[in-house]
């Protein structure tokens, strides 16, 4: 039977990947409250309709930075897809290409760059960045990320110190399998590096990067709005709302709880993107009508693979399509447009 859900897909994964690559994937850091919030809280808002207000089809596309997507919805950045199929970021990549998604691919890929544009043919492809102590290499990192033909750059800036995992402590799990590596920290003498934390992150970095590169900068990770006005002002084209999926800093608060105030402080300057917990169509529209420009999705797409490589994870994504076209019909919107605050009620915890 075809999977009805993302759910669906990562109950089938669990089943087939090793218990050690399962909770890497699935884990998160120390208690893992926020990891469990990040989904939770989409069951605390509720979506209020509007009624008599159909169209006879929805068009679902957006714009972002240049790109066109064919729905808001993106494939946010993860490591290390090759634990989860042979063929990797280039399955992803297919897929999103196929589906008009944009992809972000991780730093920490197990296909080289290159690799991945290659196998997006055309499709729209964005490179997360994680500044290394190295700035030479770094540098090279962003061309290399230019000369693909990458469209965005997403730094991120919720890591400068490695958050305690503690499932993968567990499990032994601190290294690859041999034959899979980060290939994109190759240096030019083949040597694979690791990557480093830089604790001593701020915004002069920022400022660095946007010095070396006319690429559009997305800052992935921002949690305050105070940090949201920052980011506008240090020339930032895009952030993420994001608290890392939960593995970094554990008891922040679900992501889409993040949302509202900062997109009130963006005050529209600059698109608001949101990852973490979106697991329906339905939380799609949440996330738009609490100021969301777009979503990306993670770990989905890691079951998506696991469970069947390029065509899981392109079912994975007409599945989101699919609940999402539904979710606006029933709202009364006939595109991402029409979706606003007043579609949505937060409903609090008792004794909050």
């Amino acid at each position: 039977m075809r999977p009805l859900s993302l759910a669906d897909l990562q109950a089938r994964a669990r089943l087939r990947l090793p218990d050690a690559v399962y909770d890497f994937f699935a884990g998160g850091a120390d208690d893992e409250v926020t990891l469990r919030a990040n989904e939770a809280a989409f069951g605390r808002i509720e979506l209020i309709p509007r009624v008599l207000r159909g169209a006879a089809s929805r068009d679902l596309g957006v714009h972002l930075l240049g790109s066109q997507s064919s729905m808001p919805v993106m494939i946010a950045p993860t490591a290390f897809h090759r634990l989860a199929h042979e063929d990797g970021e280039r399955a992803t990549a297919r897929a999103a290409a196929a589906a008009g998604v944009v992809m972000v691919l991780s730093m920490a890929s197990t296909v080289a760059i290159e690799d991945v544009a290659n196998a997006a043919d055309g499709g729209d492809l964005w490179f997360q960045l994680g500044i290394q102590p190295d700035r030479d290499f770094t540098e090279a990192l962003v061309r290399r990320a230019e000369a693909a033909g990458c469209t965005a750059l997403v730094l991120s800036v919720d890591s400068p110190v490695f958050g305690h995992r503690e499932r993968d402590l567990r499990n032994g799990f601190v290294d690859l399998p041999d034959g899979l590596c980060a290939e994109n920290l190759r240096d030019p003498s083949g040597r694979v590096r690791r990557i480093e934390f830089v604790p001593e992150l701020d915004w002069r970095d920022v400022d660095w990067l946007r010095e070396l590169t006319a690429l559009p900068i997305v800052l992935k990770g921002v949690a305050h709005p105070a940090d949201a006005d920052l980011a506008v002002h240090r020339g930032a084209d895009a952030i993420v709302v994001s608290n890392h999926g939960g593995r970094q800093l554990d008891t922040v608060p679900a992501a889409v709880d993040l949302l509202p105030p900062i997109a009130a402080a963006v005050d529209g300057r600059i698109p608001v993107l949101l990852d973490g917990g979106v697991r329906r169509g339905t939380d799609v529209v949440k996330a738009l009508a609490l100021g969301a420009a777009a979503v990306g999705i993670g770990r989905p797409v890691l079951w998506a693979l696991a469970v069947g490589g390029e065509e899981g994870v392109r079912q994975a994504l007409e599945l989101l399509r699919a609940e999402l076209d539904r979710a606006l019909a029933l709202c009364g919107c006939g595109s991402p447009a029409d979706v606003d605050r007043g579609l949505v009620r937060v409903v609090r915890p008792c004794g909050t």
